[in-house]
């Protein structure tokens, strides 16, 4: 094969991958005030246990849904001793949150303490039993 058309194959292969980059990087937290914390008690309205990040949606007293995004997918919370039927719709809920920073309702997830007094949380390892 000829230098020419080699990097005229090498450029091509190039462009094509460029598409690709995006695709592959990961998104930024900076949506995320954390330096802040944020406490909401309500119930699991849904719990989505998906790629690349899984999301809890609580509905507070007032009506109000949050979304709080955990920092990772199914595996990580797997690691951390969650999975899907960890949290179950209507089950009473407080999420401790790094709040987002446009102030609408949700954050991102650091701990969820159920009602029966265990933790679960992404950061830190298996659930924690009732103190």
């Amino acid at each position: 094969m000829s230098i020419k058309r080699s990097r005229l194959i090498l450029g091509a292969l190039s462009v094509m991958m460029v598409p690709a980059v995006p695709a592959v990087a990961h998104h930024s937290f900076a949506m995320f005030d954390n330096t802040k914390t944020i406490i909401v008690s309500g119930k699991v309205k849904e719990f989505q246990f998906t790629n690349p990040h899984a999301w809890l949606l609580v509905t507070d007293s007032k009506g109000a849904v949050w979304s709080f995004e955990f920092g990772g997918g199914p595996s990580a919370l797997i690691r951390a001793g969650i999975n899907k039927s960890s949290l179950v719709a209507g089950e009473a809920v407080t999420v401790t949150a790094q709040p987002l920073r446009d102030g609408r309702n949700g954050g991102n997830l650091m701990l969820i303490k159920k009602s029966n007094g265990v933790e679960l949380s992404p950061r830190l390892g298996p659930p924690r039993a009732a103190k």
